[in-house]
């Protein structure tokens, strides 16, 4: 991590930790917003204006938290308008870096940066936290505008307008309230939870958090049990892009490598038959490049040492064959 902006090759890729071996994860730090006319964000936050060609998204496959806001970035048909940098899935001692592990997408050409910490440096000379993805970089003024998941997602899904898909709503105001409280149950139980149980440290504080994940899995379950397609109906929402990013991922990795294995996707009919639809959207199929997450996340020393990526699960059936190298 950085330490008043200068790298600590001692970093490690766990967050803290509470007393119980909860793990805790950081806070993002830039949080400016982007609007149609540069005028304030929807809570008086300051922010730049909203220009095609302007902004770029820093992400990594692997990443569910990138993930979703590349595929707020496809659904909203803002492609063409904000371009994307793609770092190599495998952690470095010094984080994420640009470089040609297939998928990615090479050297950084924004300020010729080899790791992604340079461009928190290059925003803030005495920055203290993780280099993290996302990141929503303003080409302009050379700086990170936002390095939120939720601010990026809901920034693309209204700042654009004039440019891309108006008439896709990811947070329709009819059922915003019911948007944000299952997102909360979404992170704290699912998104959050499969992280709280792979980075646990004790077993009270594993089992605590491998139990609400299931708890939640089952919820859902249940909730799509009665024929929806969608979370909330027939029409797709935030919501939705954060379930998808965690079950994708779940058979894969999570089963393994974060301790999650009381059940599989696969175990539950109703969730995979919905990740199946959701697959079957080109615009979220387009952010799933499994190589990355399996070699992103197998590449973290703390709970794989050797590195070594396991042969399965066979996605086959349900991912086709792995899309050619973007």
């Amino acid at each position: 991590m950085l330490k008043n902006g200068r790298w600590d090759v001692d970093w490690h890729p766990v967050q803290a930790k509470d007393a119980d071996g909860r793990f805790l994860r950081q806070t993002s730090s830039f949080r400016r917003w982007i609007t149609a006319d540069g005028g304030p964000g929807p809570e008086g936050q300051e922010a730049v204006k909203a220009e095609r060609d302007r902004y770029r998204l820093y992400l990594a496959y692997v990443c569910p938290w990138a993930s979703r806001a590349l595929a707020a970035r496809a659904l909203k048909g803002l492609d063409d308008v904000i371009s994307v940098s793609v770092v190599e899935p495998v952690l470095t001692r010094q984080g994420w870096r640009f470089g040609t592990f297939p998928g990615a997408t090479g050297p950084d050409d924004e300020i010729g940066a080899t790791f992604m910490h340079e461009l928190y440096t290059r925003a803030d000379g005495g920055f203290t936290g993780r280099a993290t993805v996302p990141v929503l970089w303003d080409r302009q003024e050379k700086t990170i505008v936002n390095n939120e998941s939720a601010d990026i997602v809901r920034i693309l899904n209204t700042a654009f307008d004039a440019y891309g898909e108006a008439t896709v709503d990811l947070r329709p105001q009819s059922v915003v309230a019911e948007i944000d409280a299952l997102n909360a149950t979404l992170y704290e139980g699912l998104n959050n939870g499969v992280y709280r149980a792979g980075f646990a440290s004790t077993q009270t504080a594993y089992e605590e958090a491998v139990s609400a994940v299931f708890a939640t899995l089952d919820g859902l379950e249940r909730r799509l049990a009665d024929g929806r397609d969608y979370l909330f109906g027939e029409r797709l929402t935030e919501s939705d892009i954060r379930l998808f990013v965690t079950l994708i991922r779940f058979d894969a990795a999570y089963v393994t490598l974060f301790k999650c294995n009381i059940r599989k996707i696969v175990d539950y009919p109703v969730l995979q038959a919905y990740l199946r639809r959701l697959l079957a959207i080109d615009a979220i199929r387009r952010t799933v490049h499994m190589r990355h997450i399996k070699a992103g996340y197998f590449s973290i020393v703390a709970l794989n040492p050797l590195g070594i990526v396991p042969a399965g699960p066979d996605l086959s059936d349900l991912l086709g064959p792995e899309p050619a190298d973007r």
